[in-house]
């Protein structure tokens, strides 16, 4: 791979974003997702709130992004990042596939769905948990579910599943939720959603698959069970960058310590989207990041011999 080509991990908003932004500035763009292309946004099911466009699915948002940076000659590799150096100035990063070097990297990672840590969670992964209503909400039309959580997805995911599911459970471990008005409105005119606040989940039961839930109240230690056929986490993230620790910058959280430049303190390298601390994280603060860092990039390469 020639070095005049930036590396960017991570094919969220973000990062697509970057790609295009890199191609558009006359630079290559290697794009390394370990998972999917669009990040979260592949997983929401209505986006409503990104600026110009009315409402959109998220699935189709993310496809759009992937075939505009594909369009534009952006190369999208569908492998994890192993390790990484990025101190000199021809950085090296290391895959399955071998050794990347350039000389400017934008790290677009994101953020993982936080889980809850009760027993029965992990066990039962696949088999009745799940972390997205949007991808899985379909195989419980008819059932009765639960939703853990009290922000905006927890109660986007709500309202989701109370076209298909015959009760929702919405279990939040505060009295207030964290969700904008308009959600609350709409999840207190929904009949078959039923609030649980001051509760927490204790215990996901069942064998081969969720048959319910134990709950209890933290502050007088009452329980209560639920039967339901299906728990949906969304209480939400945190930031997996550990590979760069001791390279860069970390808050307590996790999260990369650098500026609305996107720039960190290692020349060439520079964050963007919901792995970066910042106070909002929404798409178009990380479509923001994405478009700042590969122009700051840009920048940085041309400045060099």
């Amino acid at each position: 791979m020639a070095q005049e080509s930036m590396i960017i991990v991570g094919a969220g908003p973000a990062g697509l974003t970057a790609a295009i932004y890199a191609r558009r500035a006359g630079y290559g763009a290697v794009v390394l997702e370990e998972n999917i292309y669009g990040g979260q946004v592949a997983t929401t099911s209505v986006v409503e709130n990104y600026p110009g466009v009315d409402s959109i699915a998220g699935t189709d948002l993310a496809v759009n992004l992937y075939q505009q940076a594909s369009a534009l000659g952006a190369e999208i590799r569908f492998e994890p990042l192993l390790s990484c150096s990025l101190r000199e100035e021809v950085k090296k990063l290391v895959t399955p596939s071998g050794t990347l070097e350039t000389r400017a990297v934008i790290i677009a990672n994101g953020a993982k769905r936080r889980k809850i840590g009760c027993p029965g969670e992990e066990r039962l992964n696949g088999r009745g948990v799940s972390y997205c209503a949007t991808c899985d909400g379909a195989f419980y039309k008819n059932k009765e579910t639960a939703i853990v959580g009290g922000g905006n997805t927890a109660l986007e995911d709500a309202l989701f599943l109370s076209n298909q599911c015959t009760a929702v459970h919405l279990i939040h471990r505060r009295e207030g939720f964290r969700a904008v008005p308009i959600l609350q409105d709409a999840v207190h005119k929904r009949e078959n959603i039923h609030l649980h606040l001051n509760r927490v989940v204790t215990e996901i039961l069942g064998d081969k698959a969720v048959q319910g839930i134990r709950l209890q109240n933290p502050q007088t230690g009452e329980e209560e069970l639920l039967n339901l056929s299906g728990v949906f986490v969304a209480i939400g993230v945190q930031p997996d960058n550990s590979l760069y620790r001791g390279q860069l910058p970390l808050t307590e959280d996790g999260y990369f310590v650098a500026g609305e430049d996107c720039a960190t303190p290692l020349p060439g390298v520079f964050v963007a989207g919901d792995s970066r601390k910042k106070p909002l994280r929404q798409i178009v603060t990380a479509t923001a990041d994405g478009a700042v860092a590969a122009t700051l990039a840009a920048n940085y390469l041309n400045q060099l011999p």
